[in-house]
């Protein structure tokens, strides 16, 4: 394991946890559009991402090990179930039968896992500073 290591991995997960908060944001914005470019109502967006393992052969063992460095975005879902149908005649995207038809954006929910995301984020700062400062002790100490 490289002294660098430690960095890269924090860094992936900052990385995925502002994507994941931009999702949010996203979701929380449209959280009334009844009508997007695609046409009918905005759909709930979700990040998904796993663990970024990587492959490596290793001088010591004979075999190949895999190694893991934090995480990766995969992808972006879009989860349509929920969708609440309102009766709203006077609507200018209601239907035939004067249904409107709503995201399914949860604002409580949303403001979960908006709280979720930023504990996480705070939690990969405050793991990136300590590995920041045991490479500078590391430092000092072969300076001497």
């Amino acid at each position: 394991m490289s002294i660098f290591d430690s960095i890269a991995i924090n860094t992936s997960g900052l990385s995925l946890e502002r994507l994941k908060l931009d999702t949010i944001s996203t979701n929380i914005a449209n959280v009334n559009t009844t009508r997007t470019e695609g046409g009918g109502p905005y759909i709930k967006k979700t990040v998904t991402f796993e663990e970024n393992v990587k492959h490596s052969q290793s001088a010591l063992s004979t075999g190949n090990t895999q190694k893991s460095f934090g995480v990766k975005a995969t992808g972006m879902e879009e989860d349509d179930s929920n969708l609440v149908r309102e009766y709203n005649p006077e609507s200018p995207d209601a239907d035939e039968n004067g249904y409107v038809t709503l995201p399914n954006v949860n604002m409580a929910d949303e403001m979960v896992d908006m709280m979720t995301t930023l504990r996480t984020y705070e939690a990969n700062a405050t793991a990136l500073e300590a590995s920041k400062n045991m490479l500078k002790q590391a430092l000092q100490i072969a300076a001497k």
